[in-house]
């Protein structure tokens, strides 16, 4: 696959992904309440997607239609999207900006932030409730979405974030709490794929993704690490320099700029090296490890 292609894909899946959420807005979250008009204005308000085209590119590879897997790739944005609201908060991270625009406490006070936070999260099990897919594998999705967004998966992620902002974390400790904090919806985004496809935990494919997923999830944070202190609010479209005021344990703190590039290059090898049994029809995941690398925002 060229490198044109693959953008193209994406672009292409990533839209698609924006007119469902649109589309499971008007019959989820309407807009005559605040807290519908808060949810929807988080949700749409931009983002890469980067979770729902994995669900997507995860389900094509096992040889179904990608667009099987799209409602759960939109419930799976819909849970994130409720995290980052969320972790803007006050109590959290208490970040003002979010995809270059006010966070959504910012925007509509922090008692509707919260309450459009649970719509969502409430939302995205309603999407698999009502997918057009078998009852096992609606079941299996709401498992695994859970699964990854519950206390074994992002939430404790979260816990040991706010942990190690008043105690220094080791190598072990850090990568524990990214393993759940972020890779634990990145795993789930192929996973749900692989659900939408039929195909089950204990195939090599799936545990090849899995694999991928995994050390996709480092990469994704370690080059977020490097992003806070290299990078400008501009260009990220949320306040850059916050882990140093939150005085977090973060990769650069571990291992500064140039080691911890080469730890995000190491990850990013192990990623390639889990597809090397799937051929030619994982391309678009090895470019996307590659974009993820070498992203600037």
């Amino acid at each position: 696959m060229k490198h044109e292609d693959y953008k193209q894909q994406f672009t292409a899946w990533a839209q698609l992904t924006e007119a469902r959420l649109a589309e499971l807005c008007d019959t989820y979250l309407p807009q005559q309440s605040a807290l519908g008009q808060a949810a929807r204005y988080s949700l749409l308000g931009g983002g890469k997607r980067v979770r729902a085209v994995l669900t997507l590119a995860a389900c094509q590879l096992c040889g179904a239609d990608a667009a099987d897997a799209l409602d759960y790739a939109c419930a799976l944005e819909m849970l994130h999207c409720y995290s980052l609201i969320h972790d803007d908060m006050p109590c959290m991270d208490n970040d003002d900006f979010r995809r270059g625009r006010p966070s959504c406490h910012k925007q509509f006070g922090e008692a509707t932030a919260l309450l459009a936070a649970d719509a969502l999260v409430t939302a995205a099990f309603e999407v698999i409730a009502n997918a057009k897919l078998s009852a096992e594998s609606r079941i299996e999705a709401v498992q695994l979405l859970s699964k990854g967004g519950g206390d074994r998966g992002m939430l404790y992620g979260q816990e040991l974030d706010k942990r190690f902002e008043t105690m220094r974390a080791s190598e072990s400790e850090l990568l524990e709490l990214h393993a759940h904090k972020t890779g634990a919806l990145i795993i789930a985004a192929v996973e749900l794929g692989c659900a939408a496809a039929g195909v089950k935990a204990d195939t090599a494919i799936r545990k090849s993704l899995v694999r991928y997923a995994a050390e996709v999830g480092l990469v994704f944070q370690i080059v977020d690490d490097i992003l806070d202190v290299t990078s400008t609010t501009e260009e990220l479209g949320k306040p850059v320099g916050s882990d140093a005021d939150n005085d977090k344990t973060t990769f650069i703190t571990l291992y500064g700029l140039q080691d911890a590039h080469e730890k995000a290059e190491h990850h990013n090898a192990a990623a390639l090296a889990a597809l090397d049994a799937l051929g030619p029809k994982a391309d678009f995941l090895r470019l996307m490890a590659a974009e993820l690398l070498e992203r600037k925002k």
